[in-house]
């Protein structure tokens, strides 16, 4: 059972999304709340699997909460469910931690894929955000470099939501090199971290 934790300000938008997310057989929501502050108190004792997050909120940006919310429950997957979709406002909630970003509006089925993909270890990023950050690096000239195919292959692990222990079982290398061909990774795709990897190599097919 995948356990959730909801955040939205508008009550609405807040019970409209539970009851998406229990039509599911595989969710239960553990909790809700309406505020950035009220989300630091109640979630951590629910302990959550995912979180869905609203950027907006009354006593402040929901993205201020991120980094917190990941220190209070460690290996907590935040789910962004916002409004916005600009491609600085999604660089800046996947710098800060966030394993997924969704529009809202987006259907009832996206919603758990995009959970059950942050639940696997996966990054999740709609296809026209993925889009317009790709085409952000790409005006900077960052996208720059080609991969090998060993790189691909320790890309391809990245995106099934494997750990840096198991890329390297599965590929008979050490730890110590698949960390090696991640740094080079980022390098070629003007990255910052997986997140952003995986999504400027499916933008290029090079998944």
């Amino acid at each position: 059972m995948i356990r959730l934790f909801v955040v939205d300000d508008h009550p609405v938008v807040r019970q409209g999304l539970v009851a998406v997310l229990e039509d599911a057989a595989d969710f239960q929501v553990v909790g809700t709340a309406g505020s950035a502050r009220q989300a630091l108190t109640d979630v951590p004792p629910c302990q959550p699997d995912v979180l869905l997050l609203d950027l907006e909120m009354p006593d402040g940006n929901g993205m201020a909460a991120i980094s917190n919310l990941l220190l209070l429950v460690p290996g907590l997957r935040i789910l962004v469910f916002t409004a916005y979709e600009s491609e600085e406002l999604v660089l800046e909630c996947v710098r800060a931690g966030a394993t997924g970003y969704l529009v809202k509006g987006a259907p009832a089925t996206e919603i758990a894929h995009a959970v059950r993909t942050v639940v696997a270890g996966g990054t999740y990023l709609e296809a026209r955000i993925a889009g317009k950050i790709v085409a952000q690096f790409t005006e900077r000239g960052k996208v720059i470099g080609k991969l090998t195919a060993r790189e691909v292959q320790v890309l391809q692990g990245v995106a099934e939501g494997l750990a840096n222990k198991q890329i390297a079982h599965s590929l008979a290398i050490s730890e110590r090199t698949v960390k090696f061909h991640l740094t080079s990774i980022f390098q070629k795709l003007g990255a910052e971290n997986r997140a952003q990897a995986v999504a400027v190599a499916a933008h290029r097919r090079l998944l």
